[in-house]
């Protein structure tokens, strides 16, 4: 008998996932380079467009370096798309925030991704609910 790891639907589903990541990160660098900015220049957009965030955080969820961060946070400074701020509760820590063009970026970014959006308007209310509930659950994180 088959173990849970690799029954045949357990390897289609993580084939499936596989999939839909890949479609995903193809379109997002696309959808990013039509703006000028790398793939991972929009995701810490995107992220910042939500709520301004220390750099140390923002290496810890996009799980690299803050080095790199730093970089990242350069070049969208530059543009003028994100500043830097210190942390109201420890002013040795550095906020990074998106600038107003730089939430206007981050949207734009956001209504041209159709692949995530269009699929999941195919599923009822309730089927979502399914599978982020699902999902949070495959990643360890309480339902909603």
């Amino acid at each position: 008998m088959a173990t849970t790891r690799t029954d045949p639907l357990t390897l289609e589903v993580v084939d499936l996932i596989g999939t839909v990541v890949a479609r995903y990160h193809d379109e997002y660098e696309e959808v990013a380079a039509r703006y000028g900015l790398t793939g991972a220049q929009a995701r810490v957009l995107g992220l910042l467009s939500v709520e301004p965030t220390a750099m140390r955080r923002i290496a810890q969820k996009l799980k690299c370096e803050p080095s790199n961060v730093t970089g990242i946070i350069d070049r969208l400074e530059a543009r003028g798309l994100v500043e830097r701020r210190p942390d109201p509760d420890d002013r040795r820590v550095k906020i990074a925030a998106a600038t107003e063009k730089g939430r206007d970026t981050a949207r734009q970014l956001r209504d041209s991704l159709r692949f995530a959006r269009e699929p999941l308007a195919e599923l009822s209310a309730q089927e979502r609910g399914v599978l982020r509930d699902l999902l949070k659950r495959m990643l360890g994180e309480s339902p909603d």
